[in-house]
């Protein structure tokens, strides 16, 4: 029996879509934390040796583009200009491809809501 996916397994997913889309666009990994409410979850380098801090966040599947909470951001913000690096953002909506205002279950179709990533200017603020 299939049963829905828990916060840390939906985090993984979101992470894994995530990774491959970073790889995809030829950023080299440095450190990867998987753990649940712990950021950066990705540091990587892209071509130029610039340093990247990848925050990934999944929500539930939305009609709308996923914004990301403001004031949460600025504490990553400024932990990336401390160590000289840019901010990537990514959330990811997942949702049960059956009845998509439920969470997905374990080895099911599940629907998703990936818009990319987003690039968070550090020196504004």
């Amino acid at each position: 029996m299939s049963r829905p996916l828990t916060n840390q397994e939906m985090h993984n997913l979101a992470m894994n879509i995530v990774g491959k889309d970073l790889e995809a666009k030829g950023y080299e990994f440095i450190a990867i934390n998987s753990q649940l409410k712990m950021n950066p979850q990705f540091v990587c380098i892209d071509k130029m040796s610039i340093r990247y801090f990848v925050v990934v966040k999944v929500v539930a599947i939305s009609e709308y583009h996923i914004p990301y909470d403001v004031i949460w951001m600025e504490t990553i913000k400024l932990h990336a200009q401390k160590n000289k690096a840019k901010v990537l953002f990514a959330n990811v909506g997942l949702g049960n491809a059956i009845n998509p205002d439920s969470a997905p279950h374990l080895n099911e179709e599940y629907l998703l809501q990936y818009e990319g990533l987003q690039v968070l200017d550090v020196e504004l603020n």
